[in-house]
C-alpha cells in the first residue's frame, strides 16, 4: 500500500517510445523534478501529450521527443516556448496540433475507454486541414449534425504535480486552477505524482476531500519533491520563477545555450538544483501571478 517512490524509480518504470502525458498548464504545476529526471535518463523517441510549458521545450532540446500532441506550448509571460519553437521550425519533431477543447475531449475519451468523442471544437478551422487523420461523424438522430470525431489520447503514463499526497496515493490540489490533471490520470495506464508535502495517510474533512480530484487507485507512484514544480508555479505554495524562466528563454539564443543550461541545472541532483535556484527560502517567497 506504500506507493512512495523516488524520481529515479519513476523514470526507471518508463521506456523509450512511450506516450507520456504531462499535467499542468503552460507554466502552472508542471512536474519539473520528474521531467529533469527524464532529461538525465537515456529515454528517447517519446510521444509527449501536454498543454505545454517549459517541460516540452526542455524535452525537445534534449532530443527526447519524437512526436508532440499539444494545444499550445507557452510560458504565459513569455508567449512562445523558445526550444519548442526551434524544434518546430526545424521540423525536428512530428506534431499533432489541436484546439484546446479537442485536446480535453481526447483525454476524456481515453479516460472513458472510448475510441473517440464527438465535438464541435475544430470545425471550420485549419485544425482539420493540418491533421488529415482526423475524421468527422454525423449524428444518427434527426438533427443530422456533423461533429469532429476526436480520437482518444491514450497514455502509457501520466506525470502530475500536486500540493499534498499520502503514501496510499491520495492527492490534494489546493490551486485555484486545478484544470485537467484528473483527465491525464484517467487517460493513462499508470500515473505518477510528485508532491510538495507527503504524509503517511490523510484524515480528510468534507472541505479538503473536495480537493482530491482523482481516486488513489489511479496512482502508481508518489514522489516527495518539495519545489518540484520549479520554475513553474504551484499555487498556493509558491509562484513562478520568472527570473529563472527569462534566463532559460534567453539561453535559446546562444549557440551552446542548452548545453550550458543542462550543465548548470540538469546535470546535478535535485538538492543541488534547488540550491542553484536560490534555495527553499527564496523559492517559498515567489509570488503567484494574477491573471
Amino acid at each position: 500500500m506504500n506507493k512512495e517512490m523516488s524520481a529515479a524509480d519513476v523514470v526507471g518504470q518508463l521506456r523509450s517510445g512511450m506516450t507520456i502525458g504531462i499535467g499542468g498548464w503552460g507554466p502552472r504545476r508542471k512536474p519539473m523534478a520528474l521531467v529533469r529526471e527524464i532529461l538525465r535518463s537515456g529515454l528517447k523517441d517519446l510521444t509527449i501529450v501536454a498543454y505545454g510549458g517549459p517541460e516540452v521545450g526542455m524535452l525537445c532540446a534534449a532530443g527526447k521527443v519524437k512526436k508532440l500532441v499539444y494545444g499550445f506550448v507557452t510560458m504565459d509571460a513569455i508567449p512562445l516556448e523558445p526550444y519548442f519553437r526551434k524544434a518546430r521550425e526545424a521540423g525536428a519533431i512530428e506534431v499533432m496540433e489541436l484546439d484546446e477543447g479537442m485536446f480535453e475531449w481526447g483525454l476524456r475519451a481515453a479516460g472513458m475507454r472510448m475510441s473517440f468523442l464527438p465535438t464541435r471544437c475544430g470545425l471550420a478551422s485549419d485544425v482539420l486541414a493540418r491533421n488529415p487523420q482526423l475524421k468527422t461523424v454525423r449524428s444518427p438522430y434527426d438533427d443530422g449534425e456533423v461533429y469532429v470525431a476526436m480520437p482518444a489520447l491514450r497514455l502509457d503514463a501520466a506525470l502530475l504535480h500536486v500540493n499534498e499526497a499520502d503514501r496510499l496515493g491520495n492527492t490534494l490540489n489546493r490551486a485555484n486552477d486545478p484544470l485537467f490533471d484528473h483527465l491525464f490520470a484517467r487517460a493513462a495506464e499508470r500515473c505518477y505524482v510528485s508532491t510538495e508535502t507527503l504524509v503517511d495517510r490523510f484524515a480528510l474533512d468534507a472541505a479538503s476531500a473536495k480537493l482530491n480530484f482523482f481516486e488513489r487507485y489511479l496512482v502508481s507512484g508518489v514522489v516527495h519533491a518539495p519545489f518540484g514544480a520549479h520554475p513553474t508555479y504551484s499555487g498556493p505554495d509558491y509562484g513562478w520563477d520568472l527570473e529563472h524562466l527569462k534566463r532559460y528563454n534567453a539561453s535559446a539564443a546562444d549557440d551552446n545555450g542548452w548545453q550550458q543550461y543542462v550543465a548548470e541545472f540538469v546535470a546535478c541532483s535535485e538538492a543541488e538544483y534547488l540550491a542553484k535556484a536560490g534555495g527553499a527560502e527564496r523559492l517559498a517567497k515567489l509570488k503567484t501571478p494574477v491573471f
